[in-house]
């Protein structure tokens, strides 16, 4: 995917208390393993690629993710509620993208898949961390929430779609690339509609990405959305690519 800008890397506007107690064995617990398994000679070179303003400590992705899974079992968490103050907390005090990356994990577990308590964090990181990495790793999180909860979920996905800043809209736009035969062609179509003149690239990509995901699932639908819609050559290429 093509990268344009910097990313920002905001710092958090929520208290890490509000939703709960954090998990403070977990938290004490991470910064030093992933300290001992960071390479740091790759620390450069992947904050670079992720255009980041947020140092990498230079720990691969799923030696994170295999981190955050072993630290849990060995401090279980209580309740969703503590899921929620720890990742939160985890956000907004990380000095490392690691650390961001570990708090996104967090949520994609048996205690917090589907778990409405967490939305206000996955708003908290699209709003604060305006990067595609953080906005693509929340978007199934809210896919599971839709399918969870239609009613509540699909008047927010159309809020926004239309939402002044574009990482939201990314995130509506996505939302539902899990869902397979689940997907709401309506909602689909909704949520993209809005953007299409947009001439933001991480847009016209997610409106691509979006199309050609369900197209593995109902090729006919997405033919005709295409030809009754003037889809920029970004999204129409995106679309079409396995058609």
């Amino acid at each position: 995917m093509n990268k344009q800008g910097p990313a920002k890397d905001q710092p958090g506007t929520a208290s890490p208390s509000g939703p709960g107690i954090a998990n403070t064995e977990f938290l004490q617990a991470l910064g030093p393993a992933l300290a001992s398994a960071a390479l740091p000679g790759k620390a450069a070179g992947m904050a670079a690629y992720m255009k980041s303003s947020m140092p990498f400590l230079g720990v691969p992705s799923p030696t994170v993710r295999r981190t955050v899974k072993a630290l849990a079992r060995d401090h279980p968490f209580s309740g969703p509620g503590e899921l929620h103050a720890t990742a939160l907390e985890l956000w907004t005090g990380a000095t490392h993208r690691e650390q961001r990356y570990a708090a996104i994990m967090l949520c994609d577990s048996r205690l917090g898949r589907g778990e409405p308590a967490l939305l206000p964090f996955y708003a908290v990181v699209i709003g604060t961390g305006q990067w595609w990495d953080y906005v693509d790793s929340v978007a199934p999180r809210l896919c599971e929430l839709l399918i969870g909860d239609r009613a509540a979920m699909e008047p927010l996905l159309r809020q926004w779609s239309r939402h002044p800043d574009f990482w939201f809209r990314r995130a509506a736009i996505i939302s539902q690339l899990p869902a397979k035969a689940a997907t709401d062609v309506q909602l689909l179509a909704d949520v993209i509609e809005p953007n299409l003149a947009d001439k933001e690239f991480f847009i016209r990509k997610a409106i691509g990405w979006a199309l050609r995901q369900h197209a593995r699932t109902d090729p006919e639908w997405v033919l005709r959305f295409v030809a009754a819609h003037g889809l920029s050559p970004l999204s129409r290429r995106e679309a079409l690519k396995h058609l």
